[in-house]
């Protein structure tokens, strides 16, 4: 169909101001949202192919996400009616101590991507805040922990530390990821997974939710 292409070529061109208008255009079309919701994921895949590849780089990630989120944004409410389910849902914040927040932004956004719904709770996040949330929302089944430092790599340990000892740790899979942290890393302190980047990430979670 014309408008999901058009939909999906805007998308991966970070053309935000135009994504939304291609929704409601595609809604009025008759076209059923979870068709729509895929032109997007398919074109967000494109891009996630081409950064894991060196071909295109953060800037052009994070307009293509946003791009999206203008779409989803449009969408929500007729996904909603429609009773669409999402794939899942998972919880994402950078740990404490650590106030970077572009990473993990895209992150989320590449996993909204994939039809998860995630809640971000923002940057220098407490273990005990992670814990909370997963004993109120037990939905929940992946954590995504972010450490852009290497100072704040020992409060991703503290943090699966924390949900181990609240009991939690059987209930929920933990991704960890960041420019310091490596696969190694993360099998050191007992996380489910590491992703290098956020394409990758957003692969991981869809995997989870099949397993």
């Amino acid at each position: 169909m014309a408008v999901l292409d058009d939909l999906r070529e805007k998308t991966m061109k970070g053309k935000r101001k135009e994504t939304g208008p291609l929704v409601q255009q595609a809604l009025d079309e008759g076209i059923p949202p979870q068709e729509i919701l895929d032109a997007m994921i398919d074109a967000m895949g494109v891009i996630g192919d081409r950064f894991s590849k060196g071909e295109c780089f953060v800037p052009e990630m994070l307009v293509a996400a946003r791009a999206m989120s203008a779409g989803t944004d449009v969408l929500k409410p007729a996904m909603a009616a429609g009773g669409a389910e999402p794939l899942g849902h998972a919880v994402i914040g950078t740990v404490k101590a650590d106030m970077h927040d572009i990473g993990k932004n895209l992150v989320r956004m590449m996993i909204e991507g994939k039809g998860v719904e995630i809640d971000d709770l923002g940057v220098d996040v407490p273990p005990e805040t992670f814990v909370e949330y997963i004993k109120d929302h037990p939905e929940c089944k992946v954590v995504c922990l972010s450490a852009l430092l290497t100072t704040t790599m020992p409060a991703l340990e503290e943090t699966i530390k924390a949900i181990e000892d609240a009991g939690l740790r059987d209930n929920v899979k933990i991704m960890v990821g960041g420019a310091p942290v490596t696969q190694e890393f993360a099998d050191e302190i007992g996380a489910d997974a590491y992703t290098p980047d956020a394409g990758a990430a957003a692969e991981r979670i869809a995997l989870f939710y099949q397993e």
